[in-house]
């Protein structure tokens, strides 16, 4: 979450009601904007929720794409940093 909060973006993995879900975070607004575009996914859908910076305990602005469904397919990972399906 740092990495987010420092304007990297984070693939956050989880499940939503037994269905495998991301979230894609960070703090850079514009960079999740051109990485949404880069993927096709309507700048309208962007979410904002401020999180709380472990290091320092302040709420930093941040925003979240959700992705799941047929969206996730468009997450494939590169042949040098392969992810195991089990982890989507």
């Amino acid at each position: 979450m740092c990495f987010a909060l420092d304007g990297g973006i984070w693939l956050h993995r989880h499940r939503h009601e037994g269905e495998p879900m991301v979230h894609l975070v960070s703090a850079d607004r514009e960079g999740l904007l051109a990485l949404g575009e880069a993927l096709g996914f309507n700048a309208a859908a962007l979410q904002y929720k401020a999180l709380k910076d472990p290091r320092t305990g302040t709420r930093v602005p941040a925003w979240h794409w959700d992705v799941w469904g047929a969206r996730l397919g468009r997450l494939v990972p590169t042949p040098s940093s392969p992810a195991p399906a089990s982890a989507l």
